[in-house]
């Protein structure tokens, strides 16, 4: 059976106060799984209330403390992620295995926080006059508002929940309206190994209007968002006008560059593995594949062949490698992106079309010869697609690879030292991945740059702005 979605607030699971619901879907099938609580703005301030209640609390817990708290978290989510995972693959459409490895992934992340958030040393700076003490002091920032989406239902809110409460911060996480259920194993695991309640809020609602209200609000000291680049924008522009610190993951248009010598091979098999995960509504998907002219038809036959050869269907059916899209919006979006594409002039290679008429599936799509004014090569696809170019000298792909405006994740392909370097200093991205996919562990950062956000929610930077800097000095009496 399917769990009805409620909110959380001051250590009480709830229905909103008007009562108001929204259903939940499956997108495999369009059937409706459940209902979820929306939240006001009644239940709004009381999880603020609680949320200043917990921090007070929970900030004079020990880091040591606090880390055994996030370790048993972990521990649950490996126990429940079979049942976890089911959950997830019904609400969000991902195949079980990808799933599973997100709550698997999860747990992880909270082993990294818990044992980052007992390092968050400070430091004694040496004096100028003999008597005198200096010493910096790391405390933590405050209540945090963070906001996520539903590609990744854990995988996203793990990395900010898990932030907050390791440096002695309470949070309200509003989670995705599309994928609630798999948010709620998560903040009910935290729970049942020990974090009080008014230490963790979940809410959901008007995206909107909740925002609008938490981040404006004084008990926030602190916001974290996972979306799109204009959403990111507009929440950023509110947390600058209140001076609130803020971390943000946006959207990204990911350059996966295969050059000449390549293991086209290997290349065809990781970035298309990759760009097909969750149905291509990843954030660091690789989308504008550059290939050198030498390599290129390969490079197009392999690509095209494991599209085609590509498994879709409903994620809980065994050998499906690529579930649907999270909803209709999807649909719609990969629709217009390949019309436009075909409408310009662009070649497919493959798919293009939703497949039948129940759920969100839609094919694999392969396209080639893409002007630069189509849509899909200056949009993030957040999909299927693929559109594949080619370069005939290197300075061509550097040169497209940094066209756009996005800088979160970017691919490249080489047996080349000195290529490797390049790519290591001239590809404007937080994060570059050559020869493997190898961004997203939780030891490492995790964050974009130019309009892809800012900040990290990986690695040991990512506490960084879940905590304040205090410097205190002091003379002997």
């Amino acid at each position: 059976m399917f769990p009805d979605v409620k909110l959380h607030i001051a250590g009480e699971w709830r229905a909103g106060s008007a009562g108001q619901t929204l259903p939940i879907l499956n997108p495999a099938t369009g059937e409706t799984l459940s209902q979820l609580a929306v939240a006001t703005r009644q239940d709004l301030d009381q999880a603020l209330e609680a949320a200043d209640r917990g921090f007070r609390a929970w900030r004079k817990v020990s880091a040591f403390e606090r880390s055994k708290v996030l370790r048993k978290a972990a521990n649950l989510m490996r126990e429940r992620a079979d049942a976890i995972a089911r959950i997830m693959t019904l609400e969000q459409g991902k195949p079980l295995a990808e799933a599973k490895m997100e709550v698997l992934g999860g747990a992880d992340t909270m082993d990294w926080f818990a044992e980052e958030g007992r390092r968050a040393y400070g430091r004694v700076i040496p004096p100028r006059a003999e008597g005198v003490m200096q010493l910096v002091i790391r405390e933590p920032v405050g209540p945090v508002a963070a906001f996520t989406p539903w590609n990744f239902p854990i995988n996203q809110a793990v990395r900010k929940v898990s932030a907050a409460l390791c440096t002695g911060c309470s949070v309200i996480l509003k989670g995705p309206e599309d994928t609630p259920a798999s948010c709620t194993a998560l903040i009910q695991a935290l729970l049942d190994a020990g974090v009080p309640g008014d230490v963790l809020g979940l809410v959901y609602g008007d995206p909107a209007e909740i925002s609008s209200y938490l981040i404006p609000h004084p008990i926030i000291r602190k916001i974290t968002f996972t979306g799109s680049t204009a959403i990111g924008k507009e929440l950023a522009a509110l947390a600058g006008k209140h001076m609130k610190r803020a971390t943000m993951e946006l959207g990204g248009h990911a350059p996966a560059i295969v050059f000449r010598d390549a293991d086209v091979q290997k290349a065809v098999q990781v970035l298309g593995a990759n760009k097909y995960r969750n149905a291509g509504q990843v954030c660091v998907a690789p989308t504008r594949f550059l290939v050198h002219d030498s390599v290129f038809d390969a490079f197009v036959d392999g690509f095209v062949g494991l599209s085609r050869d590509l498994k879709v269907g409903n994620g809980l059916e065994e050998g499906v490698k690529m579930g649907p899209l999270a909803h209709g919006r999807r649909i719609e979006a990969m629709e217009g992106f390949v019309a436009d594409a075909e409408q310009k002039g662009a070649q497919l290679r493959t798919g293009g079309k939703r497949i039948g008429n129940q759920g969100n599936f839609f094919e694999p799509t392969v396209f080639t010869d893409l002007p630069l004014d189509s849509r899909i090569m200056n949009e993030e696809p957040f999909g299927p697609i693929a559109a594949i170019q080619r370069f005939s000298d290197d300075e061509e792909a550097f040169t497209e690879a940094n066209r756009l405006p996005y800088g979160l994740a970017a691919y490249a392909y080489t047996r080349s030292a000195e290529t490797a370097t390049k790519l290591a200093t001239r590809v404007e991205s937080g994060m570059m991945s050559i020869n493997h996919h190898g961004i997203a562990l939780p030891e490492t950062p995790f964050g974009g740059v130019k309009d892809s956000g800012y900040g990290s929610e990986g690695g040991s930077e990512a506490i960084e702005a879940y905590l304040n800097t205090k410097f205190v000095t002091q003379a002997g009496f």
